[in-house]
C-alpha cells in the first residue's frame, strides 16, 4: 500500500460521483484534498488494509453528505476542512441525515471523530508553524 488509490482505486473519482451540479466537483476535490492526508496517516500507522478501507467507506459517505448539504445551502465559500469539522457533533459523530442503512444509523462516529481530530491537529500545527492555514 503506497497511496489511497491502492486501497480504493476510485478515490480520485469521488468528486465526480458526489456532484449534483458541475460546481460541486471542485468543492468535492477540496474534500478529497482534506481527506487524503488522513488516509495517508492511517497507512503510515501500518493499519490493515481492511481497516483503512472501512475508514474510506465512511469517508465516502461523509463526503457525499457534505456535497449534498453544500449544494442545497449553496455554501461553497466555506472551506472543505471547516465543513468536515462542522459536520461532526459534540460527541465526535456526524450529524445524521440520510446516513441510514436498513433503518439503522451507519456507525461513523469513530471514523469521523478520528478524521476531525487529525484535521484539527494539522491546522493547529500549520498555524503554529506560521503557514496560516490547513
Amino acid at each position: 500500500m503506497k497511496t489511497p488509490e491502492d486501497i480504493c482505486p476510485d478515490f480520485p473519482e469521488w468528486p465526480d460521483k458526489w456532484m449534483i451540479a458541475e460546481k460541486d466537483k471542485a468543492y468535492g476535490q477540496g474534500v478529497i484534498d482534506a481527506m487524503r492526508p488522513f488516509v495517508e496517516h492511517l497507512m503510515e500507522k501500518k493499519l490493515k488494509e481492511k481497516t483503512i478501507r472501512s475508514h474510506m467507506d465512511n469517508l465516502w459517505l461523509l463526503g457525499g453528505e457534505i456535497i449534498r448539504s453544500v449544494h442545497i445551502h449553496q455554501d461553497y465559500k466555506v472551506p472543505p476542512v471547516e465543513n468536515i469539522r462542522d459536520s461532526v457533533d459534540s460527541e465526535g459523530g456526524p450529524y445524521p441525515n440520510i446516513l441510514t442503512q436498513n433503518g439503522q444509523l451507519i456507525p461513523l462516529t469513530q471514523h469521523v471523530g478520528n478524521l476531525t481530530s487529525f484535521l484539527t491537529k494539522k491546522i493547529k500545527r500549520a498555524y503554529h508553524n506560521g503557514f496560516g492555514g490547513g
